[in-house]
């Protein structure tokens, strides 16, 4: 054998065992790459998936401004009569475009006055179902006076309840609002305080009608059986949807909420509050998405509570009702990195109030101008707080604010929504 020949061979020898080595490397990968897919399959995990929101083409296919709508019916939803769902179709007859499941509709209301005139404002209502093309549906409570202060009701919500009937024509602006479940097949979990399970009976008539095989819970916080919001509904859809799985929870529940539980042993009745403790011992454990929507101190206590347990915060979406904004955790980092995305590290801003008379430093912490104007005792007009009515429109006289989210509603020229943005520079606003 010659020096080549042996080198042949040696060289050979070397390719085969890097051969036999790459091989086994590999079909060790593509078992454990099986066997991740067959564990995820079991614990019902979702492939990763490429899903468009449609928020685009939506927003497209939305009406500019105003359109007329008539009341066709008025529904009382709850046992209280505090509930009314309204039925509202164009009076154009046209088509109406699609909504995202969770979005709201923004309504400018005649409302009359003591002297015998009317004043206009402006008011946002979640819708209440899934999309159709026919109709829209929103469910509005009345709002009392407050205990023992002397403060009038809410004036929209006793328009619609006392003086809105069937016929009724009302004036309304294009669904709107960035509080919309998702398109995927993601796990998702429902959490509803009072009249906060409006835009959760959208997203949750949307997905199982639109993705019944989807595995979504519901957790609607009541003080008691009298104040649910078609209960009957939510039984019928909980018996024949198995991947749907219903929670009620009361706070302060009646003897006969109780004494029903007793006899039929639902184990869907729950006494207390909506907690991260009820969460963890009825969740499986897997990447749920969360959406919640109710009164502020629910979600002061339940969006911390989720942080701290490890869900992500791109797992956690909310939509507050009330005066308070509510704020997410942030690492310090990210909070520093945030204040110089937007212009707003603690640098020396200064917003003035003209018409108040404030000149304030600049607290980053507000989150926006309309949270630090509520919280330094200014009052100014909003709807939706989202950047999409345009009630909080305010004159900007001098200085620059910047939005961390374009709004929805485009702001006139030489103003703002305070809702939405923040100060980029010393600021001077017409409020």
């Amino acid at each position: 054998m010659t020096s080549l020949s042996l080198l042949l061979w040696i060289v050979s020898g070397i390719v085969l065992q890097l051969a036999i080595f790459l091989g086994i490397g590999f079909w060790r990968h593509w078992l454990d790459y099986h066997a991740l897919r067959s564990r995820a399959a079991e614990l019902g995990l979702p492939a990763m998936q490429n899903v468009s929101s449609g928020a685009e083409e939506i927003a497209a296919a939305a009406w500019l401004g105003f359109r007329t709508f008539r009341i066709d019916r008025k529904v009382v939803e709850d046992a209280a009569q505090s509930i009314c769902s309204f039925y509202l179709m164009p009076e154009d007859g046209q088509p109406l475009p699609p909504f995202l499941p969770g979005q709201f509709l923004t309504f400018r209301l005649e409302i009359p006055t003591a002297t015998g005139g009317s004043e206009q404002i402006v008011r946002c209502y979640s819708l209440s179902d899934a999309p159709r093309p026919d109709c829209y549906r929103i469910s509005i409570k009345r709002v009392p006076p407050p205990k023992g202060r002397h403060v009038p009701p809410g004036r929209s919500s006793t328009f619609f309840h006392d003086q809105v009937t069937a016929g009724s024509p009302l004036q309304v602006r294009a669904p709107a609002g960035h509080f919309h479940i998702d398109r995927s097949d993601t796990p998702a979990v429902l959490i509803a305080g009072g009249i906060g399970i409006t835009p959760m009976l959208s997203m949750l008539n949307w997905c199982l009608a639109e993705q019944p095989g989807r595995e979504i819970w519901l957790f609607y916080g009541a003080r008691n059986g009298g104040e649910l919001v078609m209960k009957s509904h939510l039984e019928a859809l909980a018996a024949a949807h198995p991947n749907f799985h219903l929670r009620l929870c009361f706070s302060d529940p009646l003897p006969e909420d109780m004494a029903r539980e007793n006899v039929t042993g639902h184990d869907y009745l729950h006494r207390g509050r909506i907690n991260v403790n009820l969460l963890r011992m009825q969740l499986p454990l897997k990447p749920y998405h969360f959406y919640i929507c109710g009164p502020t101190p629910m979600l002061e206590s339940l969006v911390p509570a989720l942080d701290d347990w490890g869900v992500p915060d791109a797992h956690i979406h909310f939509e507050a009702f009330g005066p308070s904004s509510i704020k997410r955790r942030q690492p310090a980092t990210a909070a520093v990195a945030a204040s110089q995305d937007t212009g707003t590290i603690e640098t020396g801003i200064v917003v003035t109030f003209a018409k108040s008379g404030k000149q304030l430093p600049w607290q980053p912490t507000a989150g926006n101008l309309l949270a630090f104007a509520e919280s330094h005792g200014i009052a100014v007009d909003s709807g939706c707080r989202a950047g999409s009515c345009g009630s909080c429109q305010t004159t900007i006289r001098a200085g620059e604010v910047t939005y961390r989210q374009p709004p929805d509603y485009d702001p006139e020229p030489g103003t703002c929504l305070l809702c939405s943005c923040t100060p980029k520079t010393d600021v001077t606003l017409e409020a």
